[in-house]
């Protein structure tokens, strides 16, 4: 199993031994392919000293974005079958989120993958969702079949995407009225 947590610690050594240290032995080569993978690579080649630059105690010297994709290529070179994601987009910015969410559409598809979110941009394209209220399971089904249901998902989605104003999501199937819980 491979995990990606909300607050990603890094060791005080070089970025490429923080990508390195999921999987013993991997190859400068690998490390770099997972890097490409999880849309770091371009950031970290554009260092001064590249894969040999000291991520600094916590991480530091790098971004919350740039943390979580470091932390998605350790994932991605360890290359295991299941994917735990805790919160993977929380705290970081559009652009940073993007990257991260493109990266992790490619790498999710061949593995199992557990999302914990409560963005749901993070966990729209997912083959199942449940949605939790009082560590209850109250609905599950796919993005679509949850927004059509009118339930909670849908109320989570429009606070998140819809005008406060408009009441309805944006991409909510015709006739499905929002603001039916309340």
């Amino acid at each position: 199993m491979a995990f990606v947590a909300q607050d990603t610690y890094l060791f005080p050594v070089s970025l490429g031994e923080n990508i390195g240290c999921s999987k013993p032995g991997a190859s400068q080569a690998d490390i770099e392919r997972a890097a490409r993978q999880a849309n770091i690579h371009e950031f970290i080649a554009g260092l001064p000293e590249g894969y040999a630059t000291n991520a600094g105690e916590w991480g530091a010297r790098l971004s919350g974005g740039q943390k979580q994709r470091i932390s998605l290529a350790r994932a991605i070179l360890k290359d295991a079958p299941i994917l735990l994601l805790d919160e993977p987009t929380s705290a970081l910015d559009a652009e940073s989120e993007a990257l991260i969410q493109e990266a992790l559409d490619r790498f999710a598809r061949q593995r199992t993958t557990v999302v914990v979110a409560h963005r749901l941009s993070t966990i729209k394209n997912a083959d199942r969702v449940l949605v939790l209220q009082e560590g209850e399971i109250v609905e599950e089904g796919t993005h679509a079949e949850l927004i059509a249901k009118g339930g909670l998902y849908l109320e989570l989605y429009q606070g998140q995407y819809a005008p406060a104003s408009q009441g309805v999501a944006l991409d909510q199937p015709a006739g499905t009225a929002g603001g039916q819980n309340g």
